[in-house]
C-alpha cells in the first residue's frame, strides 16, 4: 500500500513525481488543494472574488475510538451538517492502493479514488459518500439513535470489511464539532471553480484552505494554471502544508490524552 508523501518542499522529487503518474492512472479525480498560513490569511481572503458573508456554514464530526484507532489504520469516518438541514457521510481510506480495490467496488458508482495533491506531497484516497440529515446527525452524535444508522448498507460494508478487527461504528465516539465555512467562486482568468474552506478548531486554530478539482488528465496543466491564477493575486505559496483532517486528530488526539490523564 501506498503512503501519503508529505514534505516542506514546494515541488516534487522526480521519485515522487514517478509515483503520482502512477496513481493517477488509477484515480478517479484530483484535488488540487493548498493550505495558507494564518499570517497571510486575511490578505488571501481580500484578495479572491469571493464575498465571505455568502459562506456556508457547516458542522463536521469525526468518529473514532478513545485511542483514535480507525485514524492509525488510515481510515476517516465523518459526518457533516449543512446550512438548511441537509447533511452527509464518508467512509474513507488513505493511502490506498488503486489497484487493489476490488473491481465490482470500481465500477458501482459508489466509490470514488482520488488523489490529493499539495505543494510537495500527495495521497490516494478511496471515499464511500452517502446521504443524511442535519437531525439525524444530531441524533446519532447525542446517543439517541444508534451510528451505523447514519450510514448505508454498502457504507457500513466497507467498513466493516477494512476496520481493524473489533471495531463496530456503534462503538466509536463523536469528535468535536469543528466548524467550517466554505464558499467558491470560479474566476474568469481560470474558467473552473475554486473552493475555499475555513476550519475553526476549537482550540482556537484555523487553516484556510484553497482547492479544485479536475480529471487525472488535466492535473499538470491545471495545477500550473491554478498557481499561476494564485501568484497573479498576491498569494504565495509556501511549504509546512497541513491538512484540515490531520490538524482535526492532532487536536483530538490531544484533547484525548488529557481526559484520560486526569480519569
Amino acid at each position: 500500500m501506498t503512503n501519503p508523501v508529505k514534505s516542506e518542499r514546494l515541488q516534487l522529487s522526480d521519485e515522487q513525481l514517478g509515483e503520482a503518474m502512477r496513481l493517477l492512472k488509477g484515480s478517479d479525480s484530483v484535488e488540487l488543494k493548498v493550505s495558507i498560513p494564518v499570517t497571510a490569511q486575511r490578505a488571501t481572503i481580500k484578495g479572491l472574488p469571493i464575498d465571505p458573508v455568502e459562506a456556508q456554514p457547516r458542522q463536521v464530526f469525526f468518529f473514532d475510538t478513545p485511542k483514535l484507532a480507525l485514524n492509525e489504520a488510515g481510515i476517516v469516518v465523518r459526518a457533516r451538517r449543512i446550512q438548511g438541514g441537509r447533511g452527509d457521510t464518508v467512509v474513507k481510506i488513505r493511502p490506498v492502493e488503486p489497484a487493489e480495490l476490488p473491481e465490482e467496488l470500481r465500477t458501482s458508482g459508489s466509490l470514488n479514488v482520488e488523489l490529493d495533491m499539495s505543494p510537495g506531497g500527495f495521497v490516494c484516497s478511496a471515499s464511500f459518500k452517502g446521504r443524511s440529515d442535519g437531525k439525524a446527525i444530531n441524533d446519532a452524535v447525542a446517543g439517541d439513535m444508534p451510528l451505523r444508522k447514519l450510514f448505508s448498507r454498502d457504507q457500513r460494508t466497507f467498513f466493516a470489511e477494512r476496520a481493524p478487527a473489533g471495531i463496530e461504528l456503534d462503538s466509536l465516539v463523536p469528535l468535536g464539532p469543528t466548524f467550517v465555512l466554505k464558499g467558491q467562486f470560479t474566476p474568469a482568468e481560470l474558467g473552473r471553480k475554486m473552493v475555499v474552506e475555513l476550519w475553526l478548531y476549537p482550540d482556537g486554530q484555523r487553516i484556510l484552505e484553497l482547492s479544485t478539482k479536475c480529471l487525472p488528465s488535466e492535473t499538470f496543466q491545471v495545477a500550473v494554471e491554478a498557481r499561476h491564477y494564485l501568484s497573479s493575486r498576491g498569494i504565495v505559496i509556501v511549504g509546512g502544508q497541513v491538512t484540515k483532517t490531520r490538524a482535526a486528530m492532532d487536536f483530538f488526539r490531544s484533547e484525548l490524552d488529557a481526559a484520560a490523564a486526569s480519569a
